[in-house]
């Protein structure tokens, strides 16, 4: 499992944080996601032969919100 932390743009509200876990946590490989919206970041643990930054990119922005 690979550990990665991404800075996330226009997360305002604790249902922000939750989206975007939850979009995370979708994606085949991620194991763990742990959003913060103080920090606007998010910690992801995933298995890097199912799974990449820009894939997780592409999820979060889906949604709304920026990768930074």
């Amino acid at each position: 499992m690979t550990t990665l932390t991404l800075s996330i743009g226009g997360m305002t509200c604790n249902h922000c944080t939750a989206s975007v876990k939850a979009a995370l946590l979708r994606l085949p490989g991620v194991a763990s996601a742990e959003v913060s919206l103080e920090h606007k970041q998010a910690e992801v643990r995933y298995d890097e032969t199912s799974v990449d930054r820009e894939r997780m990119r592409e999820a979060i922005e889906a949604i709304g919100f920026e990768v930074v």
